[in-house]
């Protein structure tokens, strides 16, 4: 039996148009914060496969999303690359000793030395495989590498960004010889991730929004092109989602080896459509906020059945789901695509 969200990231027929949600194994699920609790902490439950595998599976049995996304977090590639990391309530997640010169990044691990750490991943990975109904994806991830070092030079979240776009401007050598390390130990991580049993993988630029246009293809986009060429040389059979965030004024320059392009809230899916739906399957783009009212929801399902009316589509919202969603609303959402989208 096919995969139906995998047939959609091809752009091939399906019944319906497929849905997932970023966030999806989150905090708006009680059952994943009885889970949570039990783990302890979140860094717990990231290295916990058992458990990480049980809060993959939840959105699939209480939800009814088409896919399964690896319950993890970005910063466990940098982590294991050296850094020392901890997720403090109220803050997020914080890096004790933040990179500042080219001695700190070359004591990093890199390459399959760094990606072989993440055991736990691969184990997670295994374990829902083995669980996950046959059909139905699991779909690995990354951050991108210009997300990654932004955490790993300013060493917790930012609104400025001007600790790790100093060194854009003052020292791009430095930037750059980060960047490509970044890059060659996520080459191996989603090779492994596949290995592990993932039929999917989605590349996260969260940060995307944070450079101006030449800086952003400079730092950004043409290192997850690399990454996206590395793995579609080795595995032509599994599809590849770039998801940058907030850049709709780039997507004249978007090009690169990859399946789906994720649509954030703030691009508006028809101008997503013009100016890249030929090209890529495109997926989203609900603004988050919307699964507060069934009402916002049927509206906006409702115009992303009109404009994609005529398939390449998966749905999603534009960014992560809200811990304080209602539950029932999700599943109105989740049912909702699907039976709005029947062909």
């Amino acid at each position: 039996m096919g995969k139906i969200f995998v047939d959609a990231c091809f752009g091939k027929p399906t019944p319906y148009t497929p849905v997932w949600m970023m966030r999806q194994a989150g905090r708006y699920l009680p059952e994943y914060m009885k889970v949570r609790a039990e783990a302890g902490n979140f860094l717990n439950l990231c290295h916990n496969p058992a458990l990480a595998c049980e809060v993959t599976l939840q959105p699939i049995d209480i939800v009814g999303v088409d896919a399964a996304i690896l319950f993890s977090d970005i910063l466990v590639i940098p982590h294991e690359m050296g850094m020392d990391l901890d997720f403090i309530k109220g803050e997020g997640p914080v890096f004790a000793k933040p990179l500042k010169t080219q001695e700190d990044v070359d004591t990093l691990l890199g390459g399959i030395e760094a990606a072989s750490k993440l055991t736990y991943v691969y184990d997670t990975l295994k374990l829902v495989r083995s669980q996950l109904s046959e059909d139905k994806a699991l779909i690995g991830f990354t951050g991108s590498p210009w997300t990654l070092a932004t955490y790993m030079i300013e060493g917790h979240g930012t609104k400025t960004y001007s600790v790790v776009k100093k060194l854009i401007y003052t020292n791009p050598a430095l930037m750059h010889s980060l960047l490509s390390k970044v890059a060659e130990v996520i080459k191996y991580y989603l090779e492994m991730q596949i290995e592990a049993g993932a039929d999917v993988v989605q590349i996260f630029d969260s940060w995307a929004a944070a450079l101006e246009k030449p800086k952003y293809f400079e730092f950004s986009w043409n290192y997850m092109k690399e990454i996206a060429s590395h793995i579609k040389a080795k595995y032509p059979h599994i599809p590849i989602i770039m998801f940058p965030k907030g850049i709709p004024a780039f997507l004249d320059d978007i090009d690169g080896d990859f399946d789906v392009f994720g649509v954030d809230w703030s691009t508006p899916m028809a101008l997503a459509k013009e100016k890249l739906g030929d090209r890529y399957v495109l997926q989203g783009n609900m603004e988050p906020c919307r699964l507060y009212s069934k009402e916002a929801i049927k509206e906006c399902v409702s115009s992303l059945c009109e404009t994609m009316k005529d398939g390449r589509h998966i749905f999603n919202l534009g960014h992560g789901i809200l811990p304080d969603v209602a539950v029932e609303n999700a599943k109105y959402f989740v049912s909702l695509a699907q039976e709005l989208s029947k062909r």
